[in-house]
C-alpha cells in the first residue's frame, strides 16, 4: 500500500497495511479473528480461539528469559465504522483507504482504525519477530471492545497465564494509563403514531461539521453534540413557529459525541419565512458559541418535498421537551484526581423505524455508585415522557496500582531511553484492563501506544513518528522484565 510504504517499523505498517483490508466492524470480526488465528497456526505457535472470537496466540520465551515473567500483550481487533455523509463506503466489505498527510496517517473519508489495529500489528510483528528478547508471552486479542467489551468480558478466567499485562489501547504518545472509568449504555424507545401532514411548506433542518470524538477521552472538550443543537432549534422552531416534526436522525455509536443530525419538517406557509430567520439566527449564535471548539460546525435549513406523515403532537411536544432537558456532557470532574472526568453522560444517537424513536445513551464514571447514578439520572428523564427505558450490563472501572512492579519498569524503561519523565494518569474512557483485572486479580496492568486524535470519527489519525518510539519502548521493556 502506498500510503504505508517505507514507515517504521516496517514489519508494524505492513501487519497494519494488512488490517486495513480486512472488513472488522464490532460484533463482526469473524474475518479478522480468522486471519490472526491462521496467522499463529502459520508461525506453529499455540493459538486458541473461543466461542466469541477471542484469540489467543503463546510464543515461548527467547533463550535466557525462560524465568522472567509471563507477559500477555492485548489489543482489540474491532473498529468504529464512522465516515463523512458524501463518503460511499461499506465497512462490510469495503478496504480502508490510508491517505499519509504530513506526519500523520489518516484515512479517506473513514475512520483508519488505528484504534486498536495498530496495537494489534504490533503485537503480531512480536509475534513475528526472531530477534525480539522476552519471557514467556501471551498475545490477546479481544472482539467488540467498541460497542460493548463483550470480549473482555467473556473472556474465560482460566486462559491467561500471564502475571502482567502490557495493553496496546492508549492514545498518547508519553503516558502511561494506569486507571479507567466503568461505564453503561442506557437505551429508550419511545413510541409514537402518525398524523396526515399538515402545512404548505417542508424543510430540512441540519447540524453538520462538528468534530464528533470520542464519548470518554473527548466529552470535556467542550465539542458540540449534534443531537442537543437540533433539539434547541427543534424546540424553538416548535414555540414559535408551530412546525411538526416528520423525522429525526442524529449520531450513530453509543461511543462518539454525535457529528451530524437533522430533522424533517412541515410549517403553515404563512410561517415558513420566520421559521427560516429563527433557524439562520440561532444558527448564527450556536456557530459564535462554539467558535473556538467546533470552527467548521454549520446550521442549515433547505427546501424539501412535502412528506405524507407526521408524527403526532403528543409524542413530538414530548420528545422535543425531553431532548432538551436531558443532561449531556461531564456531570462531575475527580474530587480527588484535578483535571480528571468523574462521571459524564452522552446524548449518542436517535434513530426512528416507523414505530418507535431509539435513543441510545451512555454513561461513565470512576466511581460505581456515580456511574448507576448517572444512568438513573437519564433514565428518570426520559420516564417523564413515559418512554421505555433499558441499561446494559455495563462494565467496571480499572482501580489505579502506582506501585506495581510493571509500572515501575515501564516509567524507568521510559525515562531512560527518552531522557524525561512519562505522565502517568487515569483515563475518563473504558479500557478491557477493567474486566481483565476483575477475571484475573493481582494482574499487573499498563495501558499505553502511540498518539492518535480524532479516534471514532472520520479525522481518525496516527503521528507516525511516535508508532517507531511506541514499538521500541515495548521491546525495551519485555527486555527489562527478567
Amino acid at each position: 500500500m502506498k500510503a504505508l510504504e517505507n514507515l517504521k517499523p516496517a514489519n508494524v505498517w505492513r501487519f497494519f497495511g494488512e488490517l486495513t483490508q480486512i472488513p472488522r466492524p464490532s460484533k463482526h470480526e469473524e474475518r479478522v479473528s480468522a486471519y490472526l488465528q491462521k496467522f499463529g497456526r502459520d508461525r506453529g505457535l499455540e493459538t486458541l480461539s473461543d466461542a466469541l472470537g477471542n484469540v489467543l496466540i503463546r510464543k515461548p520465551a527467547t533463550k535466557g528469559y525462560e524465568h522472567a515473567p509471563k507477559v500477555c500483550v492485548q489489543a482489540h481487533m474491532d473498529m468504529v465504522c464512522e465516515k463523512n455523509a458524501d463518503k460511499q463506503f461499506d465497512f462490510m466489505t469495503d478496504a480502508i483507504q490510508p491517505v499519509l498527510d504530513g506526519e500523520w496517517l489518516t484515512a479517506d473519508g473513514t475512520t483508519l482504525g488505528a484504534d486498536d489495529g495498530i496495537g494489534v500489528a504490533a503485537a503480531l510483528a512480536i509475534l513475528d519477530a526472531d530477534d525480539i528478547e522476552h519471557g514467556p508471552l501471551e498475545a490477546l486479542f479481544t472482539v467488540d471492545e467498541e460497542t460493548g467489551l463483550t470480549g473482555a468480558d467473556g473472556l474465560s478466567t482460566e486462559w491467561l497465564q500471564s502475571e502482567m499485562l502490557l495493553n496496546f489501547d492508549d492514545e498518547d504518545e508519553g503516558e502511561f494509563c494506569i486507571g479507567c472509568a466503568g461505564g453503561i449504555d442506557t437505551t429508550v424507545d419511545i413510541p409514537y403514531t402518525t398524523e396526515s401532514a399538515t402545512g404548505d411548506k417542508a424543510f430540512v433542518i441540519a447540524v453538520a461539521g462538528l468534530k464528533g470524538g470520542h464519548s470518554g477521552d473527548d466529552i470535556h472538550k467542550g465539542l458540540g453534540c449534534a443531537n442537543k443543537i437540533l433539539a434547541r432549534l427543534l424546540w424553538n422552531a416548535s414555540e414559535q413557529c408551530g412546525i411538526r416534526l416528520s423525522t429525526i436522525k442524529g449520531g450513530n455509536l453509543r461511543n462518539a459525541i454525535a457529528r451530524e443530525a437533522s430533522a424533517l419538517v412541515t410549517v403553515a406557509s404563512e410561517k415558513a419565512e420566520m421559521l427560516q430567520s429563527i433557524v439562520r439566527q440561532m444558527g448564527d449564535n450556536i456557530i459564535f458559541e462554539f467558535r473556538s471548539t467546533e470552527p467548521s460546525l454549520s446550521v442549515s435549513i433547505t427546501p424539501a418535498d412535502m412528506p405524507d406523515a407526521v408524527i403526532d403532537a403528543t409524542t413530538q411536544r414530548s420528545l422535543l421537551d425531553v431532548l432538551l432537558a436531558v443532561a449531556h456532557g461531564v456531570l462531575a470532574m475527580s474530587r480527588e484526581l484535578p483535571g480528571l472526568v468523574e462521571t459524564s453522560t452522552n446524548l449518542a444517537s436517535i434513530k426512528m423505524d416507523g414505530h418507535n424513536i431509539h435513543i441510545s445513551t451512555s454513561q461513565r464514571s470512576s466511581v460505581e455508585s456515580a456511574k448507576q447514578a448517572a444512568a438513573q439520572k437519564i433514565e428518570a428523564t426520559f420516564r417523564l415522557i413515559g418512554a421505555r427505558v433499558s441499561h446494559g450490563n455495563g462494565y467496571p472501572g480499572w482501580t489505579p496500582d502506582p506501585d506495581s512492579q510493571l509500572l515501575k519498569v515501564a516509567v524507568g524503561t521510559y525515562r531512560r531511553m527518552f531522557g524525561h519523565e512519562p505522565v502517568v494518569r487515569a483515563i475518563h474512557a473504558g479500557l478491557e484492563c477493567g474486566l481483565i483485572g476483575e477475571k484475573y486479580p493481582g494482574m499487573q496492568m499498563v495501558s499505553y501506544g502511540p498518539t492518535l486524535r480524532g479516534v471514532h470519527s472520520p479525522d481518525e489519525r496516527i503521528e507516525i513518528k511516535t508508532v517507531q518510539m511506541f514499538w521500541d519502548l515495548t521491546l525495551e521493556i519485555l527486555k527489562s522484565l527478567k
